[in-house]
């Protein structure tokens, strides 16, 4: 409950700001502003709570209201409306889904993704800078990123509708949809593991990261509509996916992949067989 009061303070702060702040010449700016005020409003409800993890929902709650922003706004002279109906589909799916898998599995205020403690220890007396930066700044920079191609789509002129909107469409649909089935088969496997196994079973047989592969591959499919409306702006659209890419790549599976091996022994014999991200058969197991 008192999470939720900081996102409705949050957003309250984000639409004051759009609704009646001073604009800049630029749409996308003044969303940019209003999510890093929000963003700035959730930091101080994570310190109040003593709890970082007050900001993990904020991933999936703040593109559908910047979406439905730039898509009731004024500024929408030649825009594809069927593209953009497909892509606020697509946030709406992926968001919900996100959302609501949050309050199912946090278990509430006294559990911390152990990840920012860790951010925090490292940071020493920077500690509340780290947390900031870090834990809420860096990671909503890097969403808005991935939300420009949305932003493209929804207030700038666009091509007619094309095979790669149907593609996009597609994977933008499958993505949430991998993503629910492979966060069911997790909790299903929680229910009945023995202390130290790890989970090799359904989808996680064949990707480590399962879910990590569902949201990148959502965030691909927001820059590949960007791409279908704008085929020549292809180098400025992809860059909110390719940072996604990053860090996933780069912080969050080594850091989820170093303390699994910590903790369950038995993960290195998964590393040997089943691929890091993108899915595909794993190898057989190697005779004992």
């Amino acid at each position: 409950m008192r999470v939720a009061l900081v996102y409705v303070v949050a957003l309250g702060v984000a639409g004051t700001w759009l609704g009646w702040g001073p604009a800049t010449r630029w749409l996308w700016l003044d969303a940019l502003v209003a999510d890093l005020l929000a963003t700035l409003v959730v930091f101080c409800g994570s310190r109040l709570l003593r709890n970082s993890s007050c900001y993990d929902a904020y991933w999936s709650v703040l593109p559908p209201f910047l979406v439905l922003w730039w898509w009731l706004a004024e500024e929408r002279s030649g825009v594809n409306e069927v593209r953009a109906v497909l892509v606020v589909v697509v946030v709406s799916v992926w968001a919900l889904r996100l959302t609501a898998n949050w309050v199912q599995d946090w278990p509430g205020l006294h559990h911390e993704d152990w990840r920012y403690a860790q951010v925090r220890a490292r940071a020493g007396r920077a500690a509340p800078l780290a947390d900031l930066v870090g834990i809420h700044v860096v990671p909503t920079v890097i969403v808005f990123l991935g939300l420009v191609p949305a932003y493209a789509v929804l207030t700038r002129p666009g091509g007619e509708l094309n095979v790669l909107d149907g593609i996009a469409f597609l994977i933008g649909i499958s993505a949430p949809v991998l993503q629910f089935v492979a966060d069911a088969q997790m909790r299903a496997f929680i229910r009945v593991r023995e202390p130290g196994q790890a989970m090799d079973r359904g989808l996680w047989s064949w990707s480590r990261h399962p879910n990590y592969f569902g949201e990148v591959s959502f965030w691909c499919a927001l820059a590949l509509f960007g791409v279908a409306g704008a085929p020549g702006d292809w180098w400025w659209l992809l860059v909110g996916f390719v940072a996604m890419t990053a860090m996933f790549e780069g912080i969050s599976i080594p850091a989820m992949e170093q303390r699994s091996l910590e903790r369950r022994p038995s993960y290195q014999e998964i590393v040997d067989r089943v691929p890091r991200l993108v899915p595909r058969p794993p190898r057989a197991s190697r005779p004992v």
